[in-house]
């Protein structure tokens, strides 16, 4: 194994490259790379790498024996890659996706597969739901993608000096949130101070909720005028046109 381990360092692939390769998370690419022997992998595992290598068995003097020449690496990438395409190729459609978004698209999804994987707590779940919820809002609250920007610099990912949005919000709402974490890290704010400022926020909210709740409640009212106006019992395919064109009529009366 220690062979197998070198080869891979001078082949240049990753752990989680590996992972996806062979369809399992990054911590059981671990797990196998420990093994004494290529014999103790599981079956399906171990003739999938004999296949990117190229080799028909694992022992180490097979390995050793390897050219990793400038073919030999072209060749091993070429099936890496289009092992990975094939397995996520099942599940989504990559129609008008460019090759960076295809990359990015299954990046994400294999880490969000892998942390419920590995990690079964309802921490992992909320996380992500709470990451759905910000990536449906993503349109309506452009701060969401200076945030993220934030986070990508803040974990070295990205040049603190990068700004891919419109620079001057972005800077000034990064400088925001690093004064914030600041007084967050280093003491200088507690929930006794901040509870005021919660219960504002708390405030915020529900009255948001209040006034959708009320605007639908509106718009149900008109339409049911709409369609009492119009003759008709509920909104279908062929008069759709038609009620939404008399709910507008009705709103512009009580202007």
């Amino acid at each position: 194994m220690k062979e197998l381990n070198a080869l891979l360092g001078e082949l240049g692939i990753s752990k989680v490259k590996l992972a996806k390769y062979l369809g399992v998370s990054r911590q059981m690419i671990y797990n196998y790379l420990e093994l004494d022997s290529l014999n103790k992998w599981p079956q399906e595992k171990r003739i999938l790498l004999l296949k990117l290598l190229d080799i028909e068995n694992g022992d180490d003097a097979t390995i050793k024996s390897i050219n990793v020449n400038s073919e030999y690496l072209e060749n091993v990438e070429t099936r890496l890659n289009q092992n990975v395409k094939d397995l996520n190729s099942q599940v989504f459609n990559y129609k008008n996706l460019t090759k960076e978004e295809q990359e990015l698209l299954n990046d994400i999804v294999f880490l969000i597969k892998e942390k419920f994987t590995e990690e079964k707590t309802k921490d992992t779940y909320y996380t992500f739901l709470y990451l759905y919820h910000v990536l449906q809002s993503i349109d309506n609250i452009p701060e969401i993608k200076y945030i993220f920007g934030y986070i990508s610099k803040k974990t070295g990912f990205t040049n603190p000096n990068e700004f891919k949005f419109n620079e001057t919000k972005q800077f000034i709402l990064e400088s925001i949130i690093y004064t914030a974490f600041n007084l967050y890290n280093n003491g200088g704010a507690s929930r006794s101070k901040l509870t005021e400022s919660h219960n504002r926020f708390v405030q915020e909210i529900e009255q948001d909720k209040e006034e959708k709740l009320s605007r639908t409640q509106q718009l149900n009212t008109v339409k049911i005028q709409a369609l009492k106006e119009l003759g008709y019992t509920e909104i279908t395919k062929d008069n759709a046109s038609e009620v939404l064109n008399k709910m507008a009529e009705i709103e512009s009366r009580k202007v």
